[in-house]
């Protein structure tokens, strides 16, 4: 199967345990969060190798970097969606519906949201706002924050004390950062 974001995509998981349904978020399963969360990590580390990949195509063109990278994230998506409702289709040996096929494009779609913050700093520089070099920075800068904050909320929904939360934060960051360590190498 090909990368999986989330668990599993059933909505009626007889497998998780009863904490998988006991809300986190206002309405929000755990097993959603968790899926949510799961999603929001890749996408961001995704999205910082396609700023990346994109800089170092386009170094003078914020807004070329911009649309590549929101480009790219959708058509990850899609492919996510794709191989999640093929999957689906496959395990429960029926055809896809409709209906289905939204709620898994639902499912994933925190790849996409992932790519806004960067599109964000990258559209700043495509309007004159700052200059290309800021841009990038300001979006690499803001994806580390982002699996930052995204550790935390880890750290927060499963009670880890201080040094676990460290320790989550860290490798959230820590992937993130080898990935700037990748751009300082190919660029300089």
């Amino acid at each position: 199967m090909p990368c999986h974001v989330g668990a599993d995509l059933t909505s009626d998981d007889a497998e998780s345990p009863p904490s998988a349904a006991r809300p986190v978020v206002a309405g929000i399963s755990r097993a959603a969060t968790g899926e949510r969360l799961a999603g929001f990590i890749y996408g961001t580390l995704v999205v910082l190798a396609f700023v990346i990949a994109a800089a170092r195509a386009y170094p003078d063109g914020s807004g070329h970097i911009a649309a590549f990278v929101a480009l790219a994230s959708v058509v990850l998506w899609l492919a996510h969606v794709y191989a999640h409702a093929v999957g689906h289709s496959v395990s429960r040996n029926e055809h896809l519906a409709l209906a289905e096929l939204r709620r898994i494009a639902r499912h994933e779609a925190s790849i996409v949201e992932a790519a806004v913050p960067a599109v964000a700093a990258l559209l700043l520089g495509a309007f004159g706002v700052v200059s290309t070099e800021v841009a990038v920075w300001t979006a690499l800068g803001l994806g580390l924050l982002v699996l930052a904050a995204q550790g935390i909320t880890f750290a927060r929904i499963e009670q880890l004390g201080w040094v676990g939360t460290l320790v989550v934060v860290a490798a959230n960051v820590g992937l993130g950062g080898l990935l700037i360590a990748l751009k300082l190498l190919l660029t300089h």
